[in-house]
């Protein structure tokens, strides 16, 4: 007789489960699908991963044939890249996505409101083309928080760092705000100008740059995805 770990069921969505069910898998996709190809670039986008399971989980993926292991030219490590099988998986992840904007949001929790992953979220949100001259400094100054409650984000012609810890430059403006608001900017539960104007969000800085805030700092993909109750009862 013959154990395995899967569901032992021919039907294709049952095999594609034996390779993408398992926890985290789904979210190191994601994270290989925005081009981030080193194990410590999986690791600032999935904190609560440990070490030890972030390195089975790329072994499985390469595996069974969604991930190419290369050897960094002249350095230590492993760089991961995508192969066409992992690619193709780009629209099922869109499509869980607007799922999720959907349906599970209203499953949030205070434990979900990740400051590390938010800053993370907003690097990568980051639009060097849209910001005026060749370098910004951005504060967070995070008014909820004891630990960690300030955030420099340097801009630096198409390079963007962050870092806890004051940068030495001169800040072109500053966001005073709270941890949950602005995960609900950023997630488009709540517009720059509406958290503005309730007074949960503070900007400071050039009028110009605070009035397009919007095209340098953009909202996430699925910011424009209404959630259900909105759908099943419109006002």
């Amino acid at each position: 007789m013959r154990f395995t770990m899967g569901y032992n069921q021919f039907c294709p969505i049952a095999k594609a489960m034996d390779v993408l069910g398992e926890k985290w898998t789904l979210l190191l996709i994601r994270e290989l699908l925005c081009d981030f190809t080193r194990f410590n670039e999986f690791q600032r986008g999935l904190s609560q991963m440990s070490p030890t399971l972030l390195t089975k989980r790329l072994a499985s993926l390469e595996k069974q044939g969604l991930v190419v292991k290369r050897k960094i030219h002249g350095q230590r490590g492993y760089e991961y890249f995508p192969t066409e099988a992992c690619r193709e998986l780009l629209p099922i992840l869109e499509q869980v996505g607007i799922w999720g904007m959907r349906w599970a949001r209203r499953q949030l929790s205070d434990e979900d409101y990740d400051l590390e992953l938010l800053m993370l979220h907003l690097q990568r949100s980051i639009s060097p083309a849209d910001l005026i001259g060749n370098e910004t400094v951005i504060r967070f100054n995070f008014r909820d928080l004891s630990e960690y409650a300030n955030w420099w984000m340097v801009v630096k012609n198409n390079d963007v760092d962050v870092c806890v810890h004051d940068p030495g430059h001169e800040v072109d403006i500053y966001f005073n705000v709270d941890l949950k608001t602005m995960c609900d900017v950023w997630m488009g539960d709540i517009s720059y100008r509406k958290a503005i104007a309730e007074g949960r969000l503070q900007l400071v800085g050039p009028k110009a740059m605070i009035n397009n805030v919007e095209s340098w700092l953009k909202p996430n993909m699925f910011s424009g995805i209404p959630p259900a109750e909105a759908i099943v009862n419109p006002a």
